[in-house]
């Protein structure tokens, strides 16, 4: 048996070197080990090839038939509280001031005292259900709304639980939602991206949030400002002044060609296979992605419907989008942490008047248009907050209960899923994880979670990871 000597040492002696890994896995368990690194890396280089096919945002076929064809995630990154907003708890005045025991067990540290909601309790839509007064318009589309209200997450900090709710996983080295979602079905319309993300500055995390990570990079999402209206302002490394479209296009053919012919050298280079398609998607952009986001081409009424303001225009943007083929739009309330209501939970009545307004118009826009059938509405932040007091009037983050909504997409609206405590403590009924909403927007979407699956460093990776179940309750 030979053994590594790098150097050629002349005294060293097979007794003495130390046996490479490979020449490790050779001799122990009769070279079965040797037999299991072959086919790991023989399985890895027959599925890098395979994936590289796919390196494409052409419309794929789901793996069975999709009750939605696209998706638009409305996140109030900093955790809405449920209490305050969709899942109204009479028992905070009732106990007001006392700490039961269930959060006395439960909690750590100091648990506070309940603080009942400032927020008056109304029912809304034929369908009754309740929520708080900030939501009025909202409350005008319950009955095409389905209010999950037993979501539940694994950690109450910002950076882990916008990560968890972005990617699945706490840290941020997986692909995003949108990502795993445009490389499932690619997208309808290859003039503009496949995955649009609005946010006006950055949420806490940052990019990673609408990240490819280990996915090829045409699969990343494309991160608009929407400070900005002015289309030429918010696409303004996309259009080319100088030269007409037929010499971009000899000139455009004549790098990819460069780069196709570098590429076939440097065997699975994501970041390259990302620069050639971003070179291709910022050529055929010019043609459409200026008019799809000129809102001031919208009627003097639709924009009236929608109201003003960042987050309204993005509502807007969004609509415009869906309706032109893209496959997911994120769309983040503000920069940073905006409903992070530590000191305040007044302050909800402010973000609440700025989304109130868009979301309801969104909603009834796609509905006028036949869009809402097939387009996924889905509402929420990282995690909720609590029932109990932080200060005077805050409440702190909190993780074990809190709600989310979705609507339209197969959805069946006008319902409730799950519930949490009397409090609104902790998910006790029909209990859904970040997993199972996961695994519950890919298979409105047609997709099997437990099969959209990406071989990366010897192991095949999925959005849900080794968990996530479908939410049958919420499908029509």
């Amino acid at each position: 048996m030979s053994y590594s000597n790098p150097d050629n040492n002349p005294f060293l002696t097979d007794a003495d070197a130390t046996p490479s890994r490979r020449e490790m896995l050779c001799r122990l368990g009769g070279g079965f080990g040797a037999m299991a690194l072959s086919t790991l890396l023989a399985s890895d280089a027959q599925a890098e090839s395979t994936v590289r096919t796919a390196y494409t945002l052409e419309p794929k076929a789901p793996h069975f038939r999709p009750r939605a064809k696209r998706v638009i995630f409305l996140f109030m990154n900093g955790g809405p509280s449920h209490v305050d907003t969709f899942d109204p708890k009479p028992s905070l005045l009732k106990y007001a001031d006392q700490t039961p025991d269930l959060i006395k067990m439960a909690g750590q540290g100091n648990p506070g005292k309940l603080m009942p909601s400032p927020f008056k309790t109304a029912r809304y839509g034929k369908s009754g259900i309740e929520a708080t007064d900030l939501y009025p318009e909202v409350g005008s589309c319950i009955d095409d709304i389905c209010v999950v209200r037993s979501m539940y997450t694994d950690n109450p900090n910002h950076e882990p639980a916008l990560l968890m709710m972005n990617s699945g996983n706490m840290q941020p080295i997986r692909p995003s939602m949108g990502s795993w979602i445009n490389y499932g079905l690619g997208t309808l319309n290859q003039n503009l991206p496949g995955f649009v993300a609005f946010c006006p500055g950055k949420p806490v995390v940052g990019p990673q949030l609408w990240s490819n990570s280990f996915l090829p990079g045409v699969y990343q999402g494309t991160h608009i400002n929407n400070r900005e209206t002015n289309p030429k302002k918010i696409l303004r490394n996309v259009e080319n002044k100088y030269l007409p479209q037929s010499v971009q296009r000899e000139q455009l053919d004549l790098l990819q060609q460069m780069n196709r012919m570098h590429l076939s050298q440097h065997d699975h280079d994501t970041q390259l296979d990302a620069r050639i398609s971003a070179f291709e998607l910022a050529y055929r952009m010019q043609f459409e992605a200026q008019d799809a986001f000129d809102i001031s081409k919208e009627s003097t009424a639709t924009r009236a419907m929608y109201g003003e303001g960042e987050f309204a225009n993005a509502c807007l943007m969004a609509r415009r989008l869906a309706e032109r083929g893209v496959r997911i739009t994120q769309i983040y309330y503000g920069d940073g942490q905006p409903w992070d209501d530590h000191g305040d939970i007044h302050n909800h009545r402010d973000h609440a008047k700025h989304s109130d307004k868009p979301i309801a118009a969104l909603l009834k826009d796609l509905k006028s248009r036949g869009m809402l059938e097939d387009t996924l509405v889905v509402w929420g932040g990282e995690f909720g907050r609590t029932p109990t007091s932080q200060g005077a009037k805050g409440r702190d983050h909190h993780s074990l209960g809190f709600t989310m909504w979705l609507a339209g997409g197969g959805v069946k609206g006008g319902t409730v899923y799950g519930s949490t405590d009397e409090f609104g403590y902790q998910a006790v009924n029909n209990r859904a994880h970040v997993h199972d909403l996961h695994a519950t927007i890919l298979h409105l979407l047609g997709l099997d979670h437990t099969k959209l699956t990406y071989r990366y460093s010897g192991r095949d990776f999925r959005l849900t990871d080794v968990h996530g179940e479908v939410m049958k309750g919420v499908i029509a």
